[in-house]
């Protein structure tokens, strides 16, 4: 009998245990949607977006607003298009918004910034932000600093 009750407990706790790892993969995995009512859509195109993806949040002064909803490729422009899904109660930004890839951290995961302007016309369903500035690549950098610096050590 009390061997029984052992392996209830037991069986409890690995249970429990498992439900604590889900829970914990899908809020670190940013697979949990985000619900906040209903969302509208706006487009913008980047040169680079580095290793931004589906699902990363879009901010504005730090603050989640909406997230991003999905990733295409232009093949006339050549530019990286992202959709975002603002939520419905942010739907004051300006129309001169910019739009920018970010890093959380040093290396951390990538998201959109949004910068408000002064425009007084808003962001409407299906608008596309003009303003872009693509994500700054670690490795473009340091090799820009290692040719600057070799240009100078020939003079």
């Amino acid at each position: 009998m009390q061997s029984r009750t052992v392996e209830l407990w037991v069986g409890l706790f690995v249970a429990l245990g498992l439900a604590a790892l889900a829970f914990l993969s899908v809020r670190a995995s940013n697979l949990a949607e985000y619900r906040d009512g209903d969302a509208y859509t706006v487009v913008a195109r980047f040169d680079n977006i580095g290793s931004l993806r589906v699902r990363a949040p879009v901010t504005v002064a730090g603050v989640r607003v909406g997230r991003v909803s999905a990733i295409e490729f232009d093949d006339e422009q050549f530019k990286a298009v992202v959709k975002m899904a603002i939520t419905a109660r942010h739907d004051n930004l300006p129309l001169d918004t910019v739009a920018s890839v970010r890093t959380a951290g040093l290396i951390g995961e990538q998201f959109i910034g949004l910068d408000p302007g002064g425009a007084p016309d808003v962001l409407a369903d299906g608008d596309e932000i003009e303003i872009t500035q693509s994500a700054l690549v670690i490795e473009q950098l340091i090799g820009q600093f290692l040719y600057g610096q070799a240009a100078k050590g020939s003079e």
